[in-house]
This record gives C-alpha cells, sequence and structure tokens, in this order.
C-alpha cells in the first residue's frame, strides 16, 4: 500500500509539473524550454493555395516521385522568402489513368494573396525536349511556324544538381551551366547518346531557350544554356533554378485568405468549448460516481496536461479538426473511466474487501476498453492514411488521445484509488464509492 501511495504522488507531482510547464511556457514564451503551440492556418491566419499538376506527359511509374519532388521544390522555395511553418503536400483523387494530383500550399502570416502568388510563381519550370522519331534537324523550321516539333525526354528541373552564371570565350554574353544529380547525369548520357547530330531543345516555362545540336554523348551530367541572357536576367535565373525547377508543370485552381483576426477567434472558441467540455464531464463524474468521480477528474486533469506537452514537444500542428479531435479524445477517456466504475459497482455488490473489488473492477473492464481503444486507433490510422489535411489533423490527435487514454484510465486512476487505502466496505466506503442512483 505505502508503494501505490509513493507511485500515486510521483504521478501526482509529475502531472502538475507538465501542466505548469504547458502554462508557463504560454505566459512566459522566452522563458527556457518554452515552446509555443504550433497553430494551423485555419487558427494562426494565412493564406491556402491550391494547384493542378499537370502529369499528363510523364510515364504512371514516374508520377509518385514527380510529386514528392514538386514538393520538395515548393517547401525550399517558401522557405526562402522566411515563411514561418509552411505547409506543402500533395493530394492525389482517383485512381489509375484518370488520377488527378494536386498541391496543396499553406502559408501561415501570409495574408497578401499577390506575395503568396509571387512566391511560388517565380519557380521555373525547366525540361529538354528531343525529336522523335523519323524526325531530322530540317523540321526545326516548323518551329517558326507555331507547331513544335519536340517531344519530351524525361529529363526536368527535378534533376538539377546546380546552375551557374558562366563566361565563355565564344559567347559575347554569360551562358548557364547546368549540373544535374546521379540519376539526371545517366539519363542525360542516354539522351545525348540516342540522339547525337540532332538538337536538344531547352524549354524553360514552355518558351524555347536553345536547341544546341548533341555532337557526342555528354555523361558526365552537366549541360550549358546558351541564350541572349543580360547579366541581371542570367543571375535571376540561376538563383531560381537553385532554388528548384519544377518536375511538373502546376496550375492555380483555388485561393483561400485567413486574416488573423478570424484565426483567433476560431482559437477561442476552441479552447472555450474544451474547457466547458471539461467541466461538464467534470460534473457528471463527481455527481454520478463521487469519490472515484473526483479520482477520474484528477487522472483526465493529467491525462490533458500530457496530450498538450506531447502537443507543444513533437510539435503537432494543430488545427480547427485537430482541437475537435483532442475534445473527442477526453469524451473516449472518460468511456474507460466509465466501463471500470460500472464493474466496481458490480463487484461491490458482492461480499468483497475494498481492494479487491477495486482491483477485479478493472481486469474485468480491460478487455472491453481494450477492444473498443484499438478499434479507435484503428479508424485514426485509416483516417490519416487516406484523409486530406483536414482530416488528417483530427485523426492525428484522436489516436494519440485515445492511446494516451489507455495509460490514465488503466494505470493512473487505479493507482489513485488504491491509494486511497480503502479496504473494507462500511457505510461510508460503500457511499463514496457506489452511483447515487441505483443501476
Amino acid at each position: 500500500m505505502i508503494k501505490t501511495r509513493v507511485i500515486a504522488v510521483l504521478l501526482l507531482i509529475a502531472g502538475l509539473a507538465v501542466g505548469f510547464y504547458v502554462y508557463h511556457s504560454e505566459v512566459a514564451p522566452n522563458a527556457f524550454l518554452s515552446r509555443p503551440f504550433k497553430l494551423g492556418l485555419d487558427l494562426s491566419g494565412g493564406t491556402r493555395l491550391i494547384y493542378d499538376a499537370n502529369t499528363s506527359t510523364l510515364n504512371p511509374a514516374d508520377v509518385g516521385d514527380a510529386m514528392s519532388s514538386l514538393r520538395d521544390v515548393i517547401e525550399k522555395r517558401v522557405n526562402v522568402f522566411g515563411v514561418s511553418e509552411p505547409l506543402v503536400q500533395t493530394e492525389q483523387a482517383g485512381l489509375g489513368d484518370s488520377a488527378k494530383h494536386r498541391l496543396l500550399v499553406e502559408l501561415p502570416g501570409v495574408t497578401d494573396l499577390k506575395q503568396a502568388l509571387a512566391i511560388i510563381a517565380q519557380t521555373p519550370v525547366l525540361e529538354f525536349k528531343v525529336l522523335p522519331l523519323g524526325k531530322t534537324i530540317n523540321d526545326l523550321a516548323n518551329v517558326a511556324s507555331g507547331t513544335d516539333p519536340f517531344i519530351t525526354s524525361g529529363l526536368t528541373g527535378r534533376f538539377l544538381k546546380q546552375a551557374q552564371v558562366t563566361y565563355g570565350q565564344n559567347s559575347l554574353g554569360p551562358s548557364i551551366s547546368l549540373t544535374f544529380n546521379a540519376d539526371g547525369s545517366k539519363l542525360f548520357g542516354e539522351i545525348t547518346k540516342a540522339n547525337v547530330g540532332k538538337p536538344l531543345a531547352i524549354y524553360l516555362d514552355g518558351n524555347l531557350l536553345s536547341a544546341p545540336v548533341v555532337n557526342e554523348p555528354i555523361l558526365d551530367g552537366k549541360a550549358e544554356i546558351n541564350g541572349q541572357f543580360t547579366v541581371d536576367e542570367a543571375k535571376t535565373l540561376v538563383r531560381n533554378l537553385n532554388l528548384g525547377a519544377l518536375p511538373v508543370p502546376i496550375t492555380l485552381s483555388s485561393t483561400e485568405t485567413i486574416g488573423a483576426t478570424l484565426g483567433a477567434d476560431a482559437l477561442a472558441k476552441g479552447v472555450k468549448a474544451g474547457e466547458m467540455g471539461f467541466l461538464i464531464i467534470a460534473l457528471f463524474m463527481i455527481v454520478w460516481y463521487r469519490l472515484p468521480g473526483v479520482v477520474a477528474v484528477v487522472s483526465l486533469a493529467i491525462y490533458s496536461a500530457l496530450m498538450l506537452a506531447i502537443f507543444k514537444l513533437v510539435p503537432v500542428t494543430l488545427t480547427a479538426a485537430g482541437i475537435a479531435g483532442f475534445i473527442l479524445s477526453i469524451g473516449i477517456a472518460v468511456d474507460a473511466n466509465v466501463l471500470i466504475f460500472e464493474r466496481l459497482k458490480e463487484e461491490l455488490k458482492k461480499e468483497q474487501k475494498m481492494h479487491e473489488a477495486i482491483s477485479a473492477g478493472f481486469s474485468r473492464a480491460w478487455l472491453a476498453i481494450r477492444d473498443s481503444n484499438i478499434a479507435h486507433i484503428i479508424a485514426g490510422i485509416i483516417l490519416f492514411w487516406f484523409g486530406t489535411a483536414l482530416i488528417k489533423g483530427f485523426a492525428l490527435t484522436f489516436a494519440l488521445g485515445t492511446v494516451l487514454s489507455m495509460f490514465t484510465a488503466i494505470s493512473v486512476t487505479r493507482t489513485f484509488l488504491l491509494a486511497l487505502g480503502v479496504k473494507h466496505k462500511t457505510k461510508l466506503s460503500t457511499f463514496l464509492f457506489s452511483s447515487g442512483l441505483k443501476s
């Protein structure tokens, strides 16, 4: 019993320490080890951009890698502009050839739509194209008539490692030297080997920059763009290419701007809903289950503090949907306590000692708690795996809360009840451990 009480005291102290950390890091954000909550766009304000990606020219097997590269490139691009905690992710709607791919960009704190669009639009699309089989260099005359004789080679800006401005002895202006990564060098070598004596067209944002003739295979992964560039134009282009050339073209499909005031209002309402929900649950548990209800409220307070600490330390991006998932997880934690206490009431009807009834109540409630929580966790994983960004925020906080609630319901609540030291049934103990209404 002494050991149980020591553990209970340690759990209570730990819970108070975690709660103090969560509170203190908010009221004193510059304090040691302070970490603010990471808020999503709908709570902090900002701009959300959704782009449609054109993957029709890609081999279906390469679409996944291309979209991943697109995400990385855009993320690198917005980071350069100093956007705090940007969210860049890809989404797919449909399967097979009819699948549509989208890019979702969230820029917290950026409420100027023109600025947000400029951040993305300045990234160039670099492509290398070749003549199809049967075409010769003489077919280049068709370019002037508006017909593009070239087809994609599969070599795009996503294979680019570095670009730099160079000055050659035989050129009047600056040129741009390109160095490809390992995969790009291999692909570039295969392309130049198969097109000796033919032009290799270099396109930027759909415009033909140059079409040099391949004299011999180039196996070192280096290429050069010769054009009518000024020094400033060459430097700007090199900077943008190094920041990331888009592997696939994207088209803006929708925009949404959320003001900071609106986000703060949504956050305040979400916090208020959580506080009211917790108070109502606490009142119900205390009125209905008396002393075990008080223990359950203490356990729920520790659970809430631990969840908020996890949100800070991981950190978890909190959205309105994520707060809803957290509030729902509190209900799941209460559900486990309800199962335990109802079993405890059944055991108290038998002629058992109090601590034996408590142990038996927890033991018999465990299977139902385990099965229901596993079902909730599986549901959360499925929602997170297949859901959109909005659904993922809900699923993550809900699944985390469900896992943690099992610990607080089984370990914390049980330890506190046993630490009370009630061994025998008396009128007082029966009153304190029984529901106010007969079941």
